[in-house]
């Protein structure tokens, strides 16, 4: 009769009622109906064998409120010697697919001393009963098998009998405390999708608040895991959750970058246009072959910023600069009052700057270059955030469809 009651990841807890038959010939004292129950006190004074478990890490016998043994003896010699005992059975389980993973955890029971020469043990016809009836709160048992094979080991050779559990780890636990909440996370970060692209701290503290969160839910699920080195279908689905999270916070960077960029793109058009426009009319006072009174300047320029040129109102042309002629021959004084140096061409500095300039940075400016002008130009930023509302939740759901079927119907 077996009880499992409790079961981690790397061994199990099971309390067994365990009965060994042998037949005893010097014990025969009549009839083979007449049976004799004895106390358990008895099995010190008779030759008993000397069973172990094999995988056994802890285990106890039980003494409320006598040691909970029995010895039957029958009148032609059989014996009968159960106990009941409490056993932690190490139960290396594969956690590739955990938490939807089934295991196999076995109970291995051998003769310590006796090899096969001086004992051969079997299983009984109906060998194991009570395990239909058995309930874990992480497990289902699917069933189970015996089977007896001899061992080679140091000392000899010896029989050795296996009793296998088929298990199936249940979901349920899982379902509720892991993947529904990262599930309601992805789906929670995917608001910021209908949030004003000009709410700048209502999507961040929303993109940031969310990565936080699958954050901890992992190190939750993480810290009650052994640490081992492969990957596990939990940290598959995490991994991708915090993926689709911290995808949905880089959305928002996109679209505040194009929407910002833009500006400034049209603000520098505007500069060079009214730049053009200034140059062009400097031209206009120069080719016209007659000097004009500041009045009639102005009264231009008026007029030309009313007929649609955008130009700033500039001041009067400034007299020409003093010579320069006694100052060094590497310094000049521009137009624009700006401080200019120039070298010699054959310089030592020269030669230097040209060598050091690496092509690395011009590769990586002539890719980026092409990679910007591949990518489609984007006039409106709202464009990206009704993208993103429907492309974010089919990928979504096309990776649950595809981890479910897969871990599941595997």
């Amino acid at each position: 009769m077996i009880y499992v009651y409790d079961l981690t990841l790397a061994d199990y807890t099971i309390t067994l009622y365990l009965n060994q038959y042998w037949k005893d010939e010097r014990l025969a004292f009549g009839l083979p109906e007449e049976v004799l129950t004895l106390s358990g006190d008895f099995a010190d004074k008779i030759w008993v064998p000397d069973t172990f478990f094999a995988n056994d890490k802890n285990s106890f016998l039980h003494d409320v409120t006598e040691r909970n043994k029995l010895v039957r003896l029958g009148g032609d010699g059989s014996i009968t010697y159960g106990m009941r005992f409490t056993a932690t059975l190490a139960c290396m389980m594969d956690l590739h697919y955990y938490p939807l993973d089934s295991q196999n955890c076995t109970v291995e029971i051998e003769s310590y001393g006796y090899t096969v020469s001086d004992v051969v043990m079997y299983w009984k016809n109906t060998p194991v009963r009570g395990v239909e009836d058995a309930e874990l709160p992480q497990f289902t048992i699917l069933g189970h098998e015996t089977n007896d094979r001899k061992e080679k080991l140091a000392t000899g050779v010896y029989q050795r009998l296996s009793l296998s559990f088929k298990l199936r780890r249940n979901i349920g636990y899982f379902v509720f405390q892991t993947y529904l909440p990262s599930i309601l996370i992805v789906m929670l970060s995917w608001v910021s999708f209908w949030i004003n692209h000009e709410a700048t701290s209502a999507r961040v503290a929303l993109g940031i608040t969310t990565v936080l969160t699958m954050t901890t839910i992992s190190t939750g699920v993480r810290s009650s895991l052994p640490r081992i080195s492969y990957v596990k279908a939990i940290d598959i689905y995490l991994v991708m959750c915090f993926v689709f999270v911290f995808a949905a916070l880089l959305e928002y960077a996109a679209v505040n970058y194009t929407y910002w960029g833009a500006r400034a793109r049209k603000r520098a058009k505007l500069k060079n246009r009214d730049q053009m426009s200034t140059s062009s009319f400097e031209k206009d006072l120069k080719s016209s072959g007659r000097p004009r009174s500041p009045d009639e300047i102005i009264a231009i320029r008026e007029c030309t910023t009313s007929m649609g040129r955008v130009s700033p109102l500039l001041g009067l042309r400034t007299k020409p600069l003093p010579s320069t002629s006694g100052g060094p021959p590497s310094l000049r004084l521009q137009r624009d009052n700006t401080l200019r140096y120039r070298t010699r061409p054959n310089s030592r500095n020269s030669r230097n700057a040209a060598n050091s300039k690496p092509k690395m940075m011009h590769a990586l400016r002539r890719g980026a270059t092409v990679i910007k002008a591949s990518m489609p130009k984007i006039r409106d930023v709202n464009v990206i955030d009704t993208y993103s509302r429907v492309v974010f939740p089919v990928c979504f759901l096309i990776f649950n469809a595809v981890y479910w079927v897969f871990y599941i119907f595997d």
